[in-house]
């Protein structure tokens, strides 16, 4: 395989404007998640950003490379596949490894555990997931819960995703963790296909992957990062930067 890692960011957020420029320990966020990739050694790291703001930012941290994208695409994977478009357009990259751009915390060896389910041949797409603790974690929206049975296996099949409690009864629960590598064929098509109603009803686009019969393997991590999409968030991220 040679992977190549892409890390989709735009300033039009929500509920946190302008957040990848956010400062982070010194550093913009969009820097730090640059950071972490290189640290993983996947190989080539490319952030496809839909503002020129965002190239400027990372424009001086040698190993990474930057394209500016349309700012109106549809998701992160229509980002990133822009972006193979223009870095890559003969293909030379066989997995993409799309790193979401609000992870400054990421464990970089937990992200290259993501290429663990395209390496073994039995999926198209690889992710990462990692235990839920608490009954608050279980039943927050904003975490997306996976279904999936590892038994004695390093990797699971993710069989559903969902905002509410997924699987019923007693056992396990899984955070997912926002993280894709995929084959390079998979996200060529992926993106040729109109969203799906499970995606339409839940907000989740790899349920758009399964709905059209594309297989997603799991890969357990000890902890799943704190994503940045509040003030809140931001604020956790930046006393765990200051903390020895």
């Amino acid at each position: 395989m040679k992977p190549i890692i892409v890390i989709p960011a735009r300033l039009a957020s929500t509920r946190l404007p302008r957040k990848p420029l956010a400062e982070i320990g010194g550093r913009t966020m969009i820097e730090q998640v640059a950071l972490r990739a290189l640290e993983a050694d996947l190989g080539r790291v490319v952030v496809a950003a839909g503002d020129q703001d965002i190239i400027d930012a990372v424009a001086h941290l040698d190993g990474v490379e930057a394209v500016l994208t349309a700012p109106d695409l549809p998701s992160g994977s229509d980002r990133v596949h822009a972006a193979l478009q223009h870095i890559d357009p003969a293909g030379e990259h066989d997995v993409v490894v799309n790193f979401q751009g609000d992870l400054p915390s990421m464990d970089p060896q937990a992200l290259r555990a993501v290429l663990a389910p395209v390496e073994c041949g039995a999926f198209d797409i690889g992710t990462l997931v990692a235990p839920i603790h608490t009954d608050e974690e279980l039943h927050a929206s904003q975490i997306v819960k996976v279904a999936c049975t590892f038994d004695d296996h390093p990797v699971a099949r993710g069989v559903y995703f969902s905002r509410l409690p997924v699987p019923s009864g007693a056992g396990e629960h899984w955070h997912h963790i926002g993280i894709y590598a995929w084959r390079r064929q998979a996200l060529e098509r992926f993106v040729t296909l109109p969203p799906s109603g499970l995606e339409r009803r839940e907000s989740l686009e790899q349920l758009r992957a399964l709905e059209n019969g594309m297989s997603i393997g799991c890969v357990r991590i000890a902890e799943a990062p704190r994503g940045v999409d509040t003030a809140d968030d931001l604020a956790f991220v930046r006393k765990a930067f200051t903390c020895p």
